[in-house]
């Protein structure tokens, strides 16, 4: 660009923003600097920043005039720009279509590749993949660190971006490239988008006295089809539990204080602390949902996240489980929904998860009891950390053998 075209750029962009400043001086009369700064959320020369970077695209980008940008969309992404300043993976500014999709996932059904990831330290990593999902089939494991997705990079995106990228329509394909800690170069994994039905609730004998409950969320109905599984198996003639919680990324917070409850006849199940009053809240064991003291262990891993960490930190807390498998993933935060007034909406973290001993969770995990490495695996008899399981449930049976529950 030449010398004079750029002076001539520069003293057009300040006479247009100096006739927009005599516009506003000039019907100011009735509009106070109180008032201005009651319902702005930046001062004045803020906003003349955000004015001179919205004129200088709608004028010189050389696509504005016959593509141009909505005015929801600038705002929306002015919106998530400042949400993202904080820093904070969790506290995330969702608009109305995004909104409607989370509350479907979280109601029934939705298509895609059935894993949850997250941000952490500026990358995109798989938290769990969900069982028997096209994500879990093709082989992608927690803390897989997402690269790119078909053509495009996602590093620097957030994890928002990344779940609309990856769902789509059922029976089409997704490349998905991931950085895998022990590997040298990138996997790439082909998958085939599936509707994803979300059941919660797996169950059954392992043997004659030993009943095994596999949640794989929480959601709504998740702790009555619990409640439900473990009658049942008692009604079997169970005498000790396996709980599994691997690749469990979490939900509803309620839930897992109901779950929590099933094997905790009273006292504290999860402390939250936050800035706020509403922020600082202790949740304690419902007796409506107590079942059993009977013994039982509970597999974590490092896919096991949020409320799942609520569920194996109360009850190793409290002495009523040991923790089998590997170090959980670390995700010990609340967020809560402010609705705003054009149906989007911002999540905030609002307060830490505390266990009833007082440790945190987030961004450290829980450490089991017994660590064993290795993965969930169909074949039960060829899946180390729940055979360990086996193991320590039989020794707990003999232990009790004689007393009553």
């Amino acid at each position: 660009m030449s010398k004079y075209r750029r002076l001539f750029i520069l003293a057009f962009t300040a006479l247009a923003l100096a006739g927009f400043l005599y516009g506003y001086k000039a019907q100011s009369a009735d509009f106070s600097e109180s008032d201005f700064n009651r319902i702005s959320p930046f001062n004045v020369r803020s906003l003349w920043l955000l004015r001179q970077v919205r004129y200088i695209i709608e004028s010189y980008q050389v696509d504005a005039e016959t593509k141009p940008a909505k005015e929801d969309d600038l705002l929306h992404g002015a919106a998530r720009g400042m949400v993202e300043a904080w820093k904070d993976p969790y506290t995330r500014f969702v608009s109305p279509s995004q909104l409607k999709d989370e509350e479907i996932e979280l109601e029934g059904k939705y298509g895609g590749l059935g894993m949850y990831i997250g941000d952490r330290d500026g990358q995109i990593l798989v938290i769990s993949p969900m069982e028997d999902s096209p994500a879990e089939r093709a082989g992608l494991k927690p803390k897989d660190q997402i690269v790119k997705v078909d053509n495009e990079v996602v590093i620097g995106w957030t994890s928002d971006r990344v779940v609309q990228k990856l769902r789509g329509e059922p029976d089409t394909k997704v490349t998905v490239w991931v950085r895998r800690e022990g590997e040298d170069e990138l996997l790439e994994f082909s998958i085939t988008r599936e509707i994803i039905k979300l059941h919660s609730v797996r169950y059954e004998m392992l043997s004659d006295d030993i009943g095994y409950l596999k949640l794989t969320q929480f959601k709504h109905n998740t702790a009555d089809e619990s409640r439900n599984a473990v009658r049942d198996m008692l009604r079997k003639g169970m005498r000790a539990l396996i709980l599994d919680l691997r690749n469990n990324g979490g939900g509803l917070l309620d839930a897992s204080v109901k779950i929590s409850s099933m094997f905790l006849q009273n006292g504290l199940i999860v402390e939250t602390k936050g800035r706020s009053e509403r922020a600082n809240e202790k949740y304690y064991a419902n007796k409506n949902y107590y079942q059993t003291n009977l013994p039982m262990t509970v597999l974590i891993n490092g896919g096991s996240a949020s409320a799942s960490e609520i569920v194996a930190g109360a009850l190793n807390d409290r002495g009523r489980a040991k923790l089998i498998g590997e170090k959980s993933f670390g995700k010990g935060s609340v967020q809560t929904l402010f609705p705003l007034t054009d149906g989007s909406g911002v999540y905030v973290t609002i307060a830490r998860y505390y266990t009833p001993s007082g440790k945190v969770i987030d961004h450290v995990g829980l450490s089991p009891d017994i660590e064993v490495k290795g993965e969930p695996n169909r074949d039960k008899s060829q899946d180390k950390q729940l055979q360990r399981a086996i193991t320590e449930v039989k020794r707990l049976m003999r232990s009790v053998a004689g007393k009553r529950f």
